[in-house]
């Protein structure tokens, strides 16, 4: 059966017509912002890396708190390639969630939120929190020392939430402490829960992506713009990309590769300088550097509120700047370059303060 064959068998079967259709008429605005286009499918691609390695390393992890370090240890020294694929799902979360920044960031300064892709920008920013909530989870999986301390500290900060932060706690630990409870608990979190909302979540944000396409930035002349076909152009060039990361990752992976470090331990002392992955480092100097009270009321519980507001606004501001031009218009902006400029220099002295 020839591949023409094959494909008509298919197509009477499942019916390809329509996504065919969609992708003969697919096109790709070009102008100078164009290069930011390329980051929601890079973002995806990871993510595809993320799940083909983690389901790797499933085979040989046993979630508890007696076996998770062992087994950990027995992939990256007894499986053939194990250390590699380690480094790999490793590498590559934080490459994805590095890219899922650039990739919402550029979204909002070219306001390809605004009507009708409204719901696009929801999906996107939920999808944010998960991948974010992917991370924190799959931290404490190696049952190491860093993560165990890293955790209960990320833990207790959720405990200090008002009115629901001992509900919150228990229910994060699975108990009043960080055991192996939590640990199984966690493990739920990154391969079952986590995964499942992140997959409803996708579906959406591709079809509305693909139901209204690619938005077109604000100063652009639309009478004379340029556009070039998906396929094959810009999935191309998007291959090009991916192949390019898994260059990247190879590199960091046989470089770098991801260390284990010691078994966690709950009577021993935290290490010293403890502190989260890069991307809630932000967050973490903030709360440090908020005083002990103000007026009354704990500084860490503004803090955490301040946070919560702003993932709040980050959800909703295509509700709020609407209309192109305006006074709120410029202010979302200006507030968006601060934000950026703020998480830029928190993390960078969070790391060299």
């Amino acid at each position: 059966m020839n591949t023409g064959a094959l494909i008509d068998w298919i197509d009477a079967r499942v019916g390809l017509g329509p996504l065919a259709e969609l992708a003969h008429k697919k096109e790709v605005p070009l102008h100078r912002h164009t290069i930011w286009y390329y980051f929601g499918g890079m973002t995806l691609f990871l993510f595809v890396v993320q799940v083909t390695t983690g389901a790797l390393l499933l085979l040989y992890y046993r979630p508890g708190a007696e076996s998770a370090f062992e087994s950990i240890q027995f992939i990256m020294t007894d499986v053939q390639f194990g250390w590699l694929i380690r480094s790999i799902h490793s590498w590559s979360a934080n490459l994805m969630i590095a890219a899922l920044f650039v990739h919402m960031f550029s979204a909002f300064f070219t306001k390809a939120y605004r009507s009708p892709r409204e719901l696009t920008w929801v999906s996107g920013a939920l999808l944010l929190f998960i991948v974010l909530g992917f991370g924190f989870s799959g931290y404490l999986l190696p049952w190491n020392r860093l993560a165990f301390f890293a955790t209960k500290v990320g833990t207790d900060i959720a405990g200090t939430v008002p009115l629901a932060g001992g509900f919150l706690l228990r229910f994060l630990r699975g108990g009043e402490d960080v055991t192996g409870a939590t640990l199984t608990r966690f493990f739920g979190f990154h391969v079952a829960i986590l995964p499942g909302i992140t997959t409803v979540l996708l579906v959406v944000h591709v079809f509305l992506v693909q139901k209204h396409g690619m938005s077109t930035p604000e100063g652009i002349d639309r009478t004379r713009l340029r556009t070039m076909r998906f396929v094959p152009n810009f999935l191309l060039r998007d291959l090009i990309g991916w192949v390019l990361a898994v260059g990247v990752l190879a590199a960091l992976a046989a470089i770098f590769p991801w260390e284990l470090g010691e078994k966690a331990d709950a009577f021993a002392s935290a290490p010293a300088g403890i502190r989260p992955e890069w991307y809630f480092l932000f967050m973490f100097q903030t709360l440090k550097f908020i005083p002990a009270k103000i007026l009354g009321v704990d500084g860490e519980v503004i803090g955490i509120l301040a946070f919560a507001l702003g993932g709040l606004l980050w959800v909703i501001v295509p509700f709020i700047d609407r209309i192109p031009g305006t006074r709120t218009s410029r202010v979302s902006t200006a507030a968006g370059i601060v934000v950026v400029l703020y998480i830029i220099g928190m993390t960078i002295y969070g790391y060299v303060g």
